[in-house]
């Protein structure tokens, strides 16, 4: 990274002397001064006045003098950086947000996973929430996003080429306006939705919600459905101003200000859980394990 022959040169003017700078380094003084003699024919430069009163500096030598500290010191720091570098290489987790797959689930966990492996580090990568942005980032998960938080069943993570841990089972519950007439509720009933109209997601993307709409239909035909085909902001933004009712889960709170996340008095749910390639690297594979660590404390 630098010349080690800096090194002697400025042990040599701190000393003053080829002979103290040789007690310092632990070489013959014969040693210093064929060193001090090829950096300044390497360099085509004279550092010292030599006398018998010992060693000045030129002006050639003060001002490299004055460098070489810092050249040293900065030729160390950046090797201590690019190790630095290698290491958190091998233990970054990226991890992809989006409006509608926040990561705070994680963020939240953290502490826990760090008492389990505190050489982890994290990188949050925000991505926009479209079907085909969904499609791409699921199908290559551990190239540039590790891991992704969401909602999830068998058949979606066939179609998307990915496999899941599972954290949670979220009670399927519904959003509507804060200004709705069932806003003030806290939980809702079959009753309630009586001559509404929930907006669902489209069949064959999850098959829990399937199984809700199943029992809606055939149970309950006073609650009307609407398929919706993805859940991005303009769902919501349909939900709250179409004053209708959206399937939902409580980890949305917040995706829209003006919609309210109820719960209801059914079975219903779904898996929730970190998304992550169906070969994931070893770095994530490590990650996981400390996450059901982390889970269990």
């Amino acid at each position: 990274m630098y010349n080690p022959q800096l090194e002697t040169f400025i042990a040599a003017a701190d000393a003053g002397s080829f002979s103290k700078a040789a007690e310092i380094l632990y070489i013959t003084p014969t040693a210093v001064i064929k060193q001090i003699n090829l950096l300044e024919r390497d360099l085509d430069l004279r550092l010292f006045e030599r006398s018998f009163r010992g060693l000045t500096l030129t002006k050639a030598g003060q001002s490299l003098y004055n460098d070489a500290k810092y050249i040293i010191q900065y030729a160390k720091e950046s090797v201590v950086r690019a190790k630095n570098a290698m290491q958190e290489e091998g233990s970054v987790i990226r991890i992809g947000t989006s409006l509608m797959t926040p990561c705070q689930y994680l963020l939240k966990l953290w502490p826990k996973i760090e008492k389990v492996r505190p050489d982890f580090r994290f990188r949050v990568v925000p991505f926009e929430n479209t079907p085909e942005n969904a499609r791409e980032i699921l199908a290559n998960l551990g190239q540039n996003i590790d891991l992704v938080l969401g909602i999830f069943d068998d058949v979606m993570l066939g179609l998307r080429k990915c496999a899941a841990l599972e954290l949670s089972r979220e009670p399927v519950c519904v959003a509507m306006s804060v200004n709705h007439r069932l806003a003030n509720k806290k939980r809702l009933s079959y009753r309630d939705m009586y001559g509404e109209t929930l907006m669902i997601m489209r069949r064959n993307w999850c098959g829990y919600i399937d199984e809700l709409r199943d029992d809606l239909w055939s149970n309950h035909p006073q609650i009307a459905t609407e398929d919706i085909s993805f859940y991005d902001i303009n769902a919501f933004n349909r939900c709250e101003s179409g004053n209708n009712l959206l399937v939902a889960v409580k980890r949305w709170e917040g995706v829209h200000p003006l919609l309210k996340i109820v719960p209801v008095n059914w079975e219903h749910s779904v898996p929730y859980g970190i998304l992550h390639s169906p070969e994931p690297s070893d770095t994530v594979m490590e990650f996981l394990e400390a996450v059901k660590q982390a889970i269990s404390e």
